[in-house]
């Protein structure tokens, strides 16, 4: 059986591509898992590399998507950065980590992408 949270959390990282996308980025890979952690998204911005961390929220019950995004998630995701970075010898790259905020409560979703928040 699959589950709805990873139905809904696909969903969300496929709109925030497609946006992405439709931003000039190109997309490199997606759920990128290594024994560090996981990336939703790494994407190509011109010559940086750019991590992505996608949140969505179905509703405003909890607040706002990006909210969600701990001082500790971030820490994460670079320490998963900074180890892509050298498995695929980019250590020398730009860089940045940003995140796509999906609120689904709103109709259209309303999309909102924050750039270079680590």
């Amino acid at each position: 059986m699959v589950d709805a949270r990873r139905i809904f959390g696909d969903s969300a990282e496929g709109l925030a591509a497609d946006y992405l996308v439709r931003a000039g980025l190109q997309i490199i890979e997606r759920q990128y898992s290594s024994k560090m952690g996981e990336i939703d998204l790494i994407a190509m911005d011109g010559r940086e590399v750019v991590f992505v961390e996608v949140k969505a929220r179905k509703t405003a019950e909890f607040g706002y998507p990006e909210e969600a995004v701990t001082p500790s998630k971030l820490r994460k995701i670079g320490n998963t950065a900074m180890g892509y970075l050298r498995r695929h010898g980019l250590e020398s790259a730009d860089y940045r980590i940003d995140v796509v905020a999906i609120e689904f409560n709103i109709d259209p979703p309303r999309i909102t992408h924050i750039k270079g928040v680590y």
